[in-house]
């Protein structure tokens, strides 16, 4: 088995048990090196906020118009519907059609990038439904647990 020799971590001492770190597993390291992890990081940011995942499963049909994205997306804000699909725009998620009409008419849709997070996103939904009473029970018992309370 090939090895490489790397640079102990900063606070770690090098000893004969660590030095020697087989490559397979420097390259298995080095895909979470620190840039990969900001752009997971970056995407998961964007798929994981408040509302983007809400407006990419109400695009799930098909085009939108914004009033009714609006309406389909509850408690979100003018100003935050406008941002977030922004956001999704630029992230490529999503595209813009504008209608010339008076008023212009604005429809949005998904994009095959957007499409193709449909899938996770509605198994990550179905996970929290299917969990959502022992992640609540999980949270009363550890809030009794930091109150000091017996259970």
């Amino acid at each position: 088995m090939e090895t490489v020799d790397t640079l102990p971590q900063e606070g770690t001492l090098l000893s004969t048990g660590n030095s020697d770190v087989p490559a397979q597993a420097l390259s298995r390291i080095q895909a979470h090196a620190p840039s990969a992890c900001r752009t997971v990081t970056e995407v998961l940011a964007r798929v994981g906020d408040k509302w983007s995942m809400q407006i990419v499963m109400s695009l799930a049909d098909g085009p939108v118009r914004f009033n009714a994205l609006r309406r389909a997306v509850d408690g979100i804000s003018q100003r935050m519907l406008t941002r977030t699909l922004r956001a999704l725009e630029r992230d490529g998620l999503v595209s813009r059609m504008v209608t010339p009409s008076i008023p212009p008419r604005v429809d949005y849709a998904l994009t095959p990038l957007g499409e193709s997070l449909r899938r996770p996103v509605g198994l990550l939904g179905d996970w929290a439904v299917t969990h959502r009473e022992t992640i609540a029970s999980a949270r009363e018992r550890f809030d009794r647990e930091q109150r000091g309370e017996a259970a």
